[in-house]
């Protein structure tokens, strides 16, 4: 369950993340026009920062494709090897599920 917590976590930061990134795009778009040496020197840097941003955000996003199909595939091979194991496990669930939500 954990496990799970953590995954969807990821998935929301990496959602965010590209928020942000798209947000920091428009602004550098928007400031393009402006003039001043200032400006140019923290465009260029803000420039440099998104670069490196979504290039850590494609390898975060690889690695969690990498990991939730080696998962997939864990899975899919112990259910195959002991089904008998997963049809338990499924219905003691299903079961517990329908317990807590028959309580309400």
């Amino acid at each position: 369950m954990n496990q799970l917590s953590n995954e969807v976590t990821k998935d929301q930061l990496i959602a965010d993340f590209n928020v942000v990134v798209a947000d920091a795009e428009a602004l550098l778009k928007a400031t393009a026009n402006q003039g001043g040496e200032k400006l140019a020197e923290v465009r260029a840097r803000a420039e440099a920062s998104l670069r490196v941003a979504k290039s850590r955000l494609l390898d975060a996003q690889n690695a969690l494709v990498a990991k939730t199909r080696e998962a997939a595939k864990a899975t899919d091979q112990y259910v195959h090897e002991k089904p008998w194991n997963a049809i338990g496990a499924a219905a003691s669930l299903g079961l517990l599920i329908g317990f807590l939500l028959g309580r309400r």
